[in-house]
């Protein structure tokens, strides 16, 4: 039987911070190969920063076995490498199409995207609904870090975004390595329709970390059906309900409070 946008899934993505690292690219490498649970790994990078002395050469080739691997996505630093929303009188939705215009040139394909530090607004939603991608930045719960007023968005199941380009298919994120490891003790512990667990490379350099995260998607595997965001995006286009972006939008200038 065909599976259905009722069909309970699980889909990972890894926000790439550090392809240009050796050791965290291999790591992240050797995970995209081997699936834990059955699970690609959807791999969500920044264009390289030449102005911090990234290699672009360098860069493209590892993007490319990232690709080869599992699905690739479009992860924004608003501000720079180490600074990952953006900063006041820039222009977000701009930077967005800048490096997706970048990425294509290179003949990059991402489907995905993602903003650091979980921040949107409508722009950068229209935006991307103009590019074709996939959102992963809303999250089903507030991102525990965030100053209050902060821009980002709240989303519990996939859904159709309607936004001032077009409808944007969005697959919220819902679990960081510590929250899926919790679920995943408990009885009854995933309740979302599709859980999208999400981790930085960086997170594995950590023993511990990647230990536990491991261990979580071969658990989670057999729990839910295993996908990747863009299939699940896929039946989302043909199913599910259309939202408008104002009322998924939270923080500074948004309709809804947090």
């Amino acid at each position: 039987m065909p599976h259905t946008v009722d069909t309970r899934y699980a889909v990972v993505s890894c926000h790439v911070e550090r392809i240009l690292d050796a050791d965290t690219f291999a790591l992240l490498l050797r995970l995209a190969r081997r699936r834990p649970g059955d699970l690609p790994i959807a791999a969500l990078v920044r264009p390289p920063d030449v102005a911090a002395g990234e290699r672009e050469d360098a860069w493209l080739e590892r993007v490319r076995q990232l690709g080869d691997a599992g699905p690739l996505g479009h992860h924004t630093h608003w501000t720079s490498p180490t600074h990952a929303r953006p900063v006041e009188g820039t222009d977000p939705a701009a930077r967005v199409e800048l490096e997706a215009g970048w990425l294509r040139e290179h003949g990059l394909r991402p489907t995905l995207f993602c903003g650091g530090g979980w921040y949107t607004d409508a722009a950068v939603a229209a935006s991307c609904a103009g590019l074709g991608y996939v959102d992963l930045t809303p999250r089903a719960r507030r991102p525990p870090y965030l100053a209050p007023g902060e821009r980002w968005a709240q989303l519990a199941a996939p859904a159709r975004l309607a936004t001032a380009a077009g409808l944007l298919t969005a697959v919220p994120t819902t679990h960081s390595i510590g929250d899926i490891v919790r679920a995943l003790s408990r009885p009854r512990g995933l309740a979302e329709p599709v859980v999208h667990v999400y981790f930085h490379d960086t997170d594995l350099l950590d023993a511990r970390r990647r230990s536990a995260l491991v261990a979580a998607l071969h658990v989670l595997g057999r729990r839910r059906t295993p996908s990747d965001p863009g299939s699940v995006a896929a039946l989302v286009d043909a199913e599910a309900r259309v939202v408008p972006f104002a009322d998924v939008a939270r923080g500074e200038g948004s309709d809804s409070q947090e």
